[in-house]
């Protein structure tokens, strides 16, 4: 009796956490973090175990989530992501970025001012120590280099495609339609989610980029996931992080 009273409570303990996002308000901006510290948010760094972060690449900084670089004395692959407690599924995230740099010299040149969001992340306590991303949806943040177009809110497939404008999509990197923003320029950022359905990229309120039916390679369709943001060798800060729960289509 005493052993299904403790199984029966360790259901309900991760059924509690898993359905955390379902029991928010729908249909209001709630944010994900306090200004303060980093509660409810837990890193995975490359070649470290999920919940550790030796060299302090995330922590907060005058009121904003910073990924920084600073402190770590030579690159080696740090590349990292910061994940929220909870997965969602029906849900819009908005996000005010910048990407000031530096880069950490040796990072990989395309990494150069480069940070994201990433949706439908893979429950990062099944990464692999050596694992570099999540299995994901990735909203791309980039900044200015030099003069040439560099648009943001673009898309990533880490393990993953998408279907877009009516065909399998395959390629990992997709350009978004928005502007060039400046490295030490505050962006909002905004990706409408539903669920294995529509997805949505905004920038400043206008939609720059629309898919679909988010799917593993093979072809799984993928309805949930965790949030998490991204750390690529490059100074980015991350200054509000909301989220309103929608009801399912």
């Amino acid at each position: 009796m005493i052993r299904l009273l403790l199984a029966f409570a360790a259901i309900v303990c991760v059924s509690s956490s898993v359905s955390f996002a379902e029991d928010m308000p729908k249909g209001e901006w709630i944010s994900l973090f306090n200004g303060k510290d980093l509660t409810g948010w837990k890193p995975k760094i490359l070649g470290q175990k999920f919940g550790e972060d030796a060299d302090k690449i995330f922590r907060v900084e005058d009121g904003a989530i910073t990924a920084s670089y600073e402190n770590v004395p030579a690159w080696k692959e740090n590349f990292g992501h910061l994940f929220y407690k909870s997965p969602f599924s029906h849900y819009r995230v908005r996000i005010e970025y910048r990407i000031p740099g530096p880069q950490l010299t040796g990072g990989p040149g395309w990494a150069k001012l480069n940070s994201g969001v990433m949706l439908h992340c893979q429950d990062p306590a099944t990464m692999k120590l050596d694992q570099d991303f999540p299995r994901s949806i990735e909203a791309q943040f980039l900044a200015k280099i030099d003069d040439k177009p560099r648009p943001t809110m673009n898309l990533c497939t880490p393990d993953t495609h998408v279907v877009y404008k009516g065909k399998l999509h395959t390629t990992h990197c997709t350009s978004s339609s928005s502007p060039t923003f400046e490295g030490d320029t505050w962006v909002t950022a905004e990706a409408e989610v539903h669920g294995s359905g529509r997805i949505i990229h905004y920038v400043n309120g206008q939609v720059v980029l629309e898919y679909e039916k988010p799917q593993t390679n093979d072809g799984e369709l993928i309805d949930s996931g965790y949030i998490s943001l991204q750390a690529e060798s490059s100074r980015a800060e991350f200054r509000k992080v909301e989220v309103m729960i929608l009801d399912k289509e």
